[in-house]
Formats: C-alpha cells, structure tokens, sequence
C-alpha cells in the first residue's frame, strides 16, 4: 500500500506516526523539540514537506507505552485526524514485560493494525531489532522472533509497507545506539529515517554515518563499562517494571494535533516561529 504522495496541490497529506519511544524519539536528544527529542519520524516528516508542499505531522507515540495503552489512547485520535501516512510501532514493550501473553498481544496487534489499514491511508510496519546488549535479555529473544514473524505476515496481509528493522546490519555497530543500548543514537535515529524514505520512494540526502572502525576495549574497560550499564539503565528498568511505573507516565505526546512543516527549517523553525 503506497500512497500517491505527488498528486497535485489541492491533496491534503497527513503523517501521523504512532508507538512508543522508538516512535517519539527517545535517544536523539534536542534541546528544543517537545519531550527533549527528535528522532526518524521528526526527519520522515521534513522530508516529505520538503519533497511536497503541504504536509501536515502529528506524533503521538510517547515513551514506555504497551500495545493496549497505545490502542487506548492512540488509535481514535489518529483515526479522527483523517491521516493518508500512518507509521506504526508498538509491542516493544510488552516483549520485555514478564508474564506477556504472547498470542494476546500479536492478536491485538492484527486488530490494531485491521483498523489503521481500514482508513485507506498508506501504512509502515516495523519487525523490532534483535539488540545483542546482554546475556540479561537473551530470554526475551525468542519472544522477539515470534512478533518479527506476525508482523511480517500481518504487513503482507493488509497490504502495509514493512520496514524489515531487525536485517539490518548497520545496527551491529554499537555506535548506532545510545546510552541505554535498548533505543537508537542519533547515528541509528537517521539511517532508520533515511530507511522509510526509501521505502514510501520519498528523495532525501540523508547518508550513512562514515567511522572509522571501534577500537578494541580491553577487559578491564569492558567490565567497567557493563557495570556501569547494568548500574545506570538495567536495575532501574526492572525497578520500574516491579514498581508498576514507567517513564511516559507523566508525558504527552511530543506533536498531539497536525502541524503543518515548514519546507525550509523543518519542525526546529515551528518552534522558534511559536516562541518568538
């Protein structure tokens, strides 16, 4: 399903990118965006207004979200914003939740997606990445290939454009994530941007980071740099989960309404326009 995304004028376009915190931004930090991030979404839609007038944004994905919390909160608004792009990402979460019914939530998913699709408007699935970060998740691995496979087949079966995540190799480079090594660096944030581009056949410049290859840490470095892992992200992660709280608990969606995005400056210049 690719929309017609250069059909004239007077055709109102409308991007509306659902999830989590893959979907807001998280690890792409900005000091003057909503939330503190900006993210592959962000740069899909400056894109698409650069490539054509007229397009109008709205991003509702906010950190921590399980896939019924994001149904709940998410699916009607979108639905009332009449979108022709829906970008979608969502379940990440609940993989990494103890007890998760599996089958529950992939048939969730289906329905959710069965709905976006219904709308007519172009739509982008996302297989989640595999991230190799600890022997810590390794029990969740397999839970991860069971929700690439359903969305895979979901993607295929209500004709929705997949963005096929977790193949590519650029992320094998741990320079593409950040801190947390659970969500994208900048780096990771627009070769992902520059990915769905390809995809909805959208031109942009946005090439792949050039490094020079990582150097080899010695074993003191590394189990210096684990302990402090575990220390900053790991513990508290889990300490939240057996809290029953969780990051986006007091955020709100970065772009709740459509905005429309200035060709020339992209969301950055919206919001110096708003401040000034």
């Amino acid at each position: 399903m690719r929309g017609d995304f250069t059909a004239g004028e007077n055709v109102r376009r409308r991007y509306v990118a659902l999830g989590d915190s893959f979907t807001e931004g998280v690890g792409d930090r900005s000091a003057v965006l909503p939330n503190g991030v900006r993210g592959w979404a962000d740069r899909v839609a400056e894109k698409l207004a650069k490539a054509e007038r007229g397009w109008e944004y709205a991003n509702l994905a906010v950190r921590s979200k399980r896939l019924r919390q994001i149904i709940d909160e998410q699916l009607e608004p979108a639905l009332a914003m009449e979108p022709t792009l829906i970008t979608l990402y969502a379940g990440g979460n609940d993989i990494l939740d103890f007890g998760t019914d599996m089958e529950a939530l992939l048939n969730d998913y289906e329905l959710f997606v069965a709905r976006l699709a219904g709308t007519g408007a172009t739509l982008v699935l996302f297989t989640g990445y595999d991230v190799k970060v600890s022997a810590v998740l390794e029990p969740f691995k397999k839970r991860n290939t069971q929700y690439n496979q359903r969305v895979r087949d979901v993607a295929e079966k209500y004709g929705a454009i997949l963005v096929d995540y977790w193949c590519f190799d650029a992320y094998h480079d741990p320079r593409m994530w950040a801190a947390d090594r659970l969500h994208m660096s900048k780096a990771g944030h627009k070769y992902l941007a520059a990915r769905v581009l390809d995809q909805l056949n959208v031109p942009h410049k946005i090439s792949p980071k050039e490094w020079d290859p990582p150097t080899r840490m010695g074993l003191r470095e590394w189990e210096r740099k684990q302990r402090r892992w575990v220390n900053d992200w790991v513990l508290p992660l889990f300490g939240r989960k057996l809290r029953g709280v969780t990051l986006g608990d007091s955020l709100s969606p970065r772009w709740p309404q459509p905005v429309k995005v200035p060709r020339k400056g992209g969301l950055k210049k919206l919001m110096e326009e708003a401040n000034t």
